[in-house]
């Protein structure tokens, strides 16, 4: 079984009810289980700023699929749920977004599939929820928690729980 790591974010719709079906439809159809889930989060929009806020949140599972055959599960996930990849506006309003973090301790270079994600260590979206559920998970030789001290967190707050 390999442990992965998968960031979720959205800003279109009922994000955290999309959240917790998009778990549920990954772990299906990986034969996953859920190791960890974090909180979810409410971030400033990245890269594209003139829009909604994003609700982004992290996931740990475990699964024997391999890592291009988890990208196609977690593609048509995201399809599930409205994402069109081909027609979206870079880092524009979504109603899903699933990004495979890190797969165990693989390391991949393919022109759909990089491992470890290249920008996770710019990114507290992710780093702050991935903190709270993997603080000490080494990634590209730097630990979770001393990538999250590196960058800014301003913005970001953790929504309560939905019970």
């Amino acid at each position: 079984m390999a442990s992965v790591l998968i960031a979720l974010g959205g800003n279109v719709g009922d994000v955290r009810t999309t959240f917790r079906k998009a778990i549920a439809h990954i772990c299906g159809m990986a034969q996953a289980a859920v190791v960890a889930r974090s909180s979810d989060y409410v971030t400033p929009p990245w890269g594209d700023e003139d829009q909604n806020p994003f609700i982004n949140a992290c996931v740990e599972i475990e699964t024997d699929l391999d890592p291009h055959a988890l990208l196609f599960v977690m593609q048509k996930v995201e399809q599930k749920f409205g994402r069109t990849r081909e027609k979206a506006r870079r880092w524009g309003p979504r109603t899903l977004d699933l990004d495979m973090i890190a797969y165990d301790d693989v390391s991949l270079q393919k022109p759909d599939l990089t491992l470890p994600h290249p920008r996770l260590f710019e990114r507290a979206f992710v780093l702050v929820p991935l903190a709270e559920i993997a603080p000490d998970r080494v990634i590209s030789g730097i630990r979770v928690r001393d990538g999250l001290a590196s960058v800014s967190t301003q913005g970001i707050e953790r929504l309560p729980d939905t019970g």
